[in-house]
């Protein structure tokens, strides 16, 4: 008894047939135009001949069109792989090594040998919750060192560092500055489990970027990432200083090897990684002019020497007569530690440097504000704080706001007036009284 024969629907360059207990399709369209290679897709697994048809259908037009998308294995590690090395050379290195620690840290172990193409909404919206929930997978040792100095310290026996450094697995020098810290009330708090909303936004955006090329690249038909959900970050405004208490901070930190830095910070609002990475050749004393525009950054605990941050980050700013001063007599001080060292100064022209030449870290900058803010009593706030600090002084006293935008590095005046400038807390009662006077016709001397 002969077999009987598979039943196959066809139609011009589509043909549907039953594979087993399923369905299957061959789409052929006419040869690349360029390539003269003959174009196929064979396809099958479909559960019923409808939808072989339906998919089939797409397909053809997909291939017509030059936007097909083949079925494909590959990983969304495999697929990450390729993507970092196109971008290498086209991202800071400062953002690639970013990339690659959000990848190994918070992505890989969730999703690496998940198929690149089975990637949906859904499965990044699980993603993005488990790392808000419990994606935190590096340990807080600061938090650690303080449970046990808090532990093991007495007024009778305070813990010495060598044995917080032993009981912690810390460093020496990093105990140190942690019972500093302590002591001075400077206290860890408590991280959770969970990733920030912040943190969690760059792995999206990155993701984002990556599937958008996986599209271009016709390895997928559509950016999965495209309409996730986004968790709302809430805008904290850091505390800021008036201007009596800026004016107090640079009265102790004129003692400071540093002086000139912490002028600089207070009259420019500069970020640190501009306070970093300030050159000798952009500062023009006799104009009263500084260009801003590498920057040093930190990535991975080392510090790093880049461009400027953005396009409006790179920019020249006026300098006043005292910070030009001040300034001066910086780098009047490091001419004369560069002769005395010789040739065994470093060769650089970073306008802020060690004794000997050694390059300021980053964080050492934020280490000695600390302990600088401590010193002078007044209330704590961030190194960044003084940059808001300082914009908040500015608009508070008239400076044109597209002035100060363009001074402290913004690309837009209402990035300034919405980020960077502090509410004004009661200043509002002349305006306040004034439209009152317009709009309910009242007297202009409410005693009278």
């Amino acid at each position: 008894m002969s077999t009987p024969r598979r039943r196959r629907s066809h139609l011009t360059g589509i043909t549907v047939y039953p594979r087993g207990k399923t369905w299957a399709y061959r789409v052929d369209v006419e040869a690349h135009p360029l390539t003269g290679k003959r174009r196929r897709e064979n396809r099958g697994g479909f559960a019923s001949e409808g939808e072989a048809w339906s998919e089939a259908i797409k397909a053809k037009t997909a291939l017509a069109a030059g936007i097909h998308v083949k079925a494909s294995r590959r990983t969304v590690r495999s697929f990450v792989g390729e993507w970092l090395v196109s971008i290498e050379h086209s991202v800071k290195p400062s953002t690639y090594v970013n990339y690659v620690d959000y990848l190994d840290a918070y992505v890989f172990p969730s999703i690496d040998d998940r198929r690149l193409q089975d990637v949906t909404v859904t499965v990044l919206n699980a993603l993005y919750r488990h790392l808000l929930e419990n994606g935190r997978c590096k340990p807080n040792t600061n938090a650690l060192m303080y449970r046990h100095w808090q532990t093991y310290t007495s007024d009778e026996r305070p813990m010495t560092a060598r044995e917080l450094a032993k009981a912690s697995g810390q460093g020496l020098h990093a105990a140190k500055a942690a019972i500093r810290r302590y002591r001075a009330g400077r206290v860890p708090r408590d991280l959770g489990d969970g990733l920030s909303p912040k943190t969690v936004r760059n792995v999206q955006n990155m993701l984002h970027k990556a599937f958008a090329t996986a599209v271009a690249w016709h390895y997928i038909e559509s950016n999965p990432a495209e309409h996730v959900s986004k968790p709302r970050l809430r805008r904290r405004r850091p505390a800021t200083w008036n201007e009596e208490q800026l004016g107090r901070f640079l009265d102790v930190a004129s003692k400071d090897r540093f002086r000139a830095l912490w002028v600089l910070v207070a009259t420019t609002g500069m970020r640190r990684s501009e306070l970093a990475g300030v050159e000798r050749d952009l500062v023009d004393l006799d104009a009263g002019a500084l260009t801003i525009e590498p920057t040093r950054v930190v990535v991975d605990g080392k510090p790093l020497d880049e461009d400027g941050k953005t396009d409006s980050g790179r920019r020249t700013i006026s300098l006043d007569a005292y910070t030009v001063s001040v300034l001066r007599e910086h780098l009047a001080m490091v001419d004369e530690e560069r002769k005395a060292w010789g040739h065994s100064y470093p060769s650089h022209r970073k306008v802020f440097c060690f004794e000997d030449g050694r390059l300021l870290h980053p964080d050492t900058i934020t280490r000695r504000f600390n302990r600088l803010v401590d010193r002078a009593g007044l209330p704590r706030i961030t190194l960044h704080g003084v940059r808001h600090s300082y914009a908040t002084i500015a608009m508070d006293n008239g400076i044109n706001p597209k002035i100060l935008s363009e001074r402290i590095g913004h690309s837009s005046v209402g990035f300034t007036m919405q980020t960077y400038v502090q509410r004004s807390e009661g200043r509002d009662k002349d305006a306040a009284a004034m439209l009152a006077r317009l709009i309910i016709n009242l007297p202009s001397n409410p005693e009278t």
